[in-house]
């Protein structure tokens, strides 16, 4: 309680300044997903069916997030340096182009020729309301990549594919895009190829993907409601699946759509701030890359050693 000038008594404000920056804040994550669907359902058909509209679409959004780490980090510890920056950079241009080109090429053609080869006809999908499609093409990716990313955890050789975006030390926004090319083209697979859905739901279901695995990424501060949690992955529970030990990464395997683990038994509450395995020695791009193959590199050098002592 307050006293006025003349003596009366008043409720005392129940938000204050920084009450309402971070009721601000844990409310841009699902105000993107809705922002994202209603620029794709609402822009002209010019607009939206444009491949270059995606592109675009995909970069404010990442940007928009980046910037939000500069504006509001969640740790210092991972404060983005510039190496860390053009490490990043240099993997989402990776995914836009030849992760892209070779998900297309070796998955998405080769099923779309089964598709028309079998008679395949799902006219159904396209004649869905457009929010319908959306949902959908979210749940067939999503459900793919979780088994695809439990596999990883749960396999050796899946998992030499999948190590090099654990050995990551700090979570950023662009991090998503962070791993080895190979494991990179894995969790691209989906079979929405087999299905006939518009072009723009398409293109509005991989942007809503992306936004929330940004965040999901992201050294932001910001906590969203649980109804949004609920359902979506968020730094939160995110930062858990890359804490130390590898042991603990056995949980949260859904990029996006947490509900998924919550179905199957996966999901675990809390908060990771130390992220890494083994010894959390941050690997090169190189590193990463030959990442999968060390075991058969090492096994290679044992034997030449004593080829050369014999």
């Amino acid at each position: 309680m307050a006293k006025t000038a003349d003596g009366m008594k008043t409720e005392t404000a129940f938000w204050t300044g920084n009450d309402m920056r971070t009721a601000a804040l844990n409310l841009l994550p699902p105000a993107t997903v809705a922002a994202v669907v209603a620029f794709w359902s609402l822009a002209p058909s010019a607009v939206v069916n444009n491949p270059l509209s995606i592109l675009i679409a995909g970069g404010v959004t990442l940007g928009f997030v980046q910037a939000l780490e500069w504006v509001h980090e969640r740790h210092v510890t991972w404060r983005l340096t510039w190496r860390e920056f053009l490490t990043d950079l240099f993997y989402v241009i990776l995914g836009y182009t030849a992760i892209e080109w070779l998900s297309s090429h070796l998955a998405e053609d080769p099923l779309k020729a089964v598709k028309q080869t079998l008679h395949i006809a799902t006219p159904w999908a396209e004649h869905m309301p457009f929010l319908a499609q959306v949902a959908l093409i979210i749940f067939l990716i999503e459900f793919g990549q979780y088994w695809m990313h439990r596999l990883m955890h749960n396999f050796t050789p899946f998992w030499l594919t999948h190590a090099p975006h654990h050995h990551i030390t700090q979570l950023n926004a662009m991090k998503g895009a962070v791993g080895n090319p190979i494991e990179l083209f894995l969790i691209s697979l989906s079979v929405v190829a087999l299905f006939d859905f518009q072009l723009p739901a398409l293109f509005c279901a991989g942007n809503v993907l992306a936004a929330v695995s940004i965040y999901a990424h992201a050294n932001v501060r910001s906590d969203p409601p649980a109804w949004y949690a609920f359902f979506f992955t968020t730094i939160r529970n995110h930062s858990l699946h890359h804490s130390v030990p590898l042991e603990d990464t056995r949980c949260n395997y859904a990029n996006s759509l947490i509900l998924i683990d919550r179905v199957f038994g996966t999901f675990r509450d809390g908060e990771g701030i130390i992220v890494g395995q083994e010894e959390r020695k941050r690997l090169s791009i190189r590193d990463q890359w030959l990442f999968p193959f060390v075991p058969v590199i090492r096994l290679f050098r044992n034997r030449q050693r004593q080829s050369a002592t014999a």
